[in-house]
């Protein structure tokens, strides 16, 4: 291992960081990984209680540790949070430097590489910096929500769905958590979807095996995002043989977008008003990156301006994690230790003099 350059500073201790500090390991340099949280898990821990992968544990595993269990079950959320706390007790036997409770606050440019700052004032030195650090919820701007005297919250502040027993609830979204929840709050409360696109649906097998395995197989994963843009119309939400029952039998409804939020209720497209005692937003979310605001790498959107999770701004700085980032499957466990060895090889030439040694 290297021990003459500064190290890879990797911001962000979950599924993404983990796999970033084994492609910095196995690339030969140091990676010193920062965790704001106090568990090397990312988001998992604080995702709602039923949560359960999408993919099963066959296509669920990374790089030099196979998910434990049944290949073909399909992990809860608490399975994911204690693998990632096994992956990183193995990147760290590696080499990696993982700290944890310690979260960035900027991140500046200097000559030699960067400086990484930290909410306690420690300040470390870096050859190159992997933006790993995840995502925060991305709240809509609802017309009348100011006014609003039901509980409107993003779904990433709901766990189950005890509180909403006997409840009117609207559920703003189409993707695969607005039909999750949707569906197990539908249980005990009177719930509708209401979305600006119908839901799509995809079985969540196919010919007798899940659809994840046509997806590696057929090389779908390794479809880029703009051909997808093109080739598939819409979120696709895989369903377990239950969604497409529960929108025909009334279960779960849907209804298009309402276009206000009215004091205790919703005004739908139509024009009509209903009262209704929650909206629970599943709206997505964006990534993470308010420490990089001002070295200028980001959009006005906030978000990272980068060609396949390179930065297109700063040589040495990379993205991991990012949603589509060069496939269908970057921001997930089976998908995202391709983007990272893809990154860690550019920015290991970056960090390990390229350029110089030719005399640039």
């Amino acid at each position: 291992m290297d021990s003459t350059t500064s190290p890879i500073v990797i911001i962000g201790g979950g599924q993404s960081g983990l796999a970033a500090a084994r492609a910095v390991t196995a690339a030969g340099l140091r990676p010193v990984v920062l965790e704001a949280s106090g568990r090397a898990a990312g988001s998992w821990p604080d995702y709602y209680d039923s949560l359960t992968l999408f993919s099963p544990a066959r296509y669920s595993a990374m790089p030099g540790l196979p998910f434990p269990g049944d290949p073909d079950h399909y992990p809860h959320r608490d399975e994911v949070v204690a693998y990632l706390e096994q992956y990183a007790a193995l990147v760290a036997e590696q080499g990696a430097d993982i700290r944890l409770n310690t979260r960035v606050t900027a991140v500046r440019a200097e000559r030699a590489g960067f400086v990484v700052q930290g909410d306690g004032g420690e300040e470390i030195a870096a050859s190159g910096v992997v933006a790993a650090s995840g995502a925060r919820p991305l709240i809509p701007s609802l017309p009348g929500a100011d006014a609003f005297t039901g509980e409107l919250e993003h779904v990433a502040a709901y766990r189950n769905p005890k509180a909403y027993a006997g409840r009117r609830v609207v559920l703003v979204g189409a993707g695969n958590s607005a039909v999750q929840i949707g569906y197990e709050l539908a249980e005990v409360a009177e719930v509708t979807l209401a979305s600006r696109q119908p839901v799509r649906l995809m079985p969540s097998r196919l010919h007798g095996l899940d659809v994840h395995h046509w997806a590696v197989t057929t090389g779908f994963d390794r479809l880029p995002p703009a051909w997808l843009a093109r080739l598939v119309a819409g979120r696709l939400v895989n369903d377990p043989g239950v969604y497409a029952r529960a929108v025909q039998d009334g279960t779960l409804r849907r209804r298009p977008m309402f276009t206000a939020l009215d004091g205790d209720g919703v005004i739908w497209d139509d024009g009509t008003s209903e009262h209704v005692d929650a909206v629970l937003t599943a709206t997505g979310y964006v990534p993470n990156l308010d420490y990089l605001a001002d070295l200028g790498a980001l959009d006005e959107a906030g978000m990272p301006l980068h060609d396949g999770g390179l930065s297109l701004t700063h040589p040495g700085l990379v993205y991991l994690g990012v949603e589509f980032q060069r496939s269908y499957a970057s921001n997930t466990l089976r998908g995202v230790a391709a983007d990272a060895d893809h990154v860690i090889a550019a920015l290991a030439a970056y960090a390990g003099g390229a350029v110089a040694a030719l005399g640039l």
